[in-house]
């Protein structure tokens, strides 16, 4: 089992503990594991190069490049975040800016489908909800084809202020999380949702070919 991790944030706080508690129950080696962090990516600057020409135009394209490949060959995406504002770090959210070309609107990587997908978030009070969700969707506009959500309120502002409980909480949640995941490997497919919207844009691509990179794309994957 291959893993690849995007941390939403460098400091190792509740949700970086979290997300290894779950890896430690995984049945995976050290080595199966990539982790990264999004925090030296530049801010994206909307130049649209990504969707029109090709991710190769974008200008910070090489720092992108080893988290993407990474992404490709796992069959586990976890992604996490701790809750700012009742949101996603903004760190992440330039990650993913920096991803929307891969949006099943533009160019889907075909592997996505038969992957599965972990968003994580951790509040000292509210939000991870909407965290996690936020996560979530993009996630399914890759067209991961399964994704699961683990939000967690632990009532503290770092991992040692949590109290043993909520600990022993969060061993129990990502236990579940990683029991699950070996038997859905090998089994794994979009949902009737994500079908559709592939479908409606496989329509889209068809009837509007705006982007001669995204239009290429499909044609090579022969699903035009």
């Amino acid at each position: 089992m291959k893993i690849a991790v995007i941390h939403g944030q460098q400091h190792q706080g509740s949700t970086y503990h979290i997300t290894h508690m779950l890896l430690e129950q995984l049945p995976c080696e050290k080595e199966d594991i990539q982790e990264f962090y999004v925090n030296h990516l530049e801010h994206c600057v909307g130049c649209v190069g990504c969707v029109m020409k090709g991710e190769q135009a974008c200008p910070h394209h090489s720092d992108i490049v080893p988290i993407a490949k990474a992404m490709e060959a796992a069959d586990v995406i976890v992604i996490n975040s701790p809750t700012y504002c009742l949101s996603m770090s903004g760190q992440l959210k330039t990650f993913f800016d920096h991803m929307c070309y891969r949006f099943m609107n533009h160019r889907p990587h075909p592997a996505m489908k038969d992957k599965i997908g972990i968003a994580i978030s951790t509040t000292a009070g509210a939000g991870a909800n909407n965290t996690t969700a936020q996560i979530a969707k993009q996630l399914s506009w890759w067209n991961v084809g399964k994704i699961y959500q683990l939000p967690f309120t632990v009532s503290a502002t770092s991992w040692e202020e949590m109290s043993e409980k909520k600990k022993e909480g969060a061993k129990k949640r990502t236990g579940k999380i990683a029991k699950a995941i070996p038997k859905k490997m090998g089994h794994v497919k979009p949902g009737v949702k994500q079908r559709f919207l592939f479908f409606m844009m496989k329509q889209m691509q068809k009837g509007m070919g705006y982007s001669p990179a995204d239009m290429d794309w499909w044609k090579r994957q022969g699903w035009l």
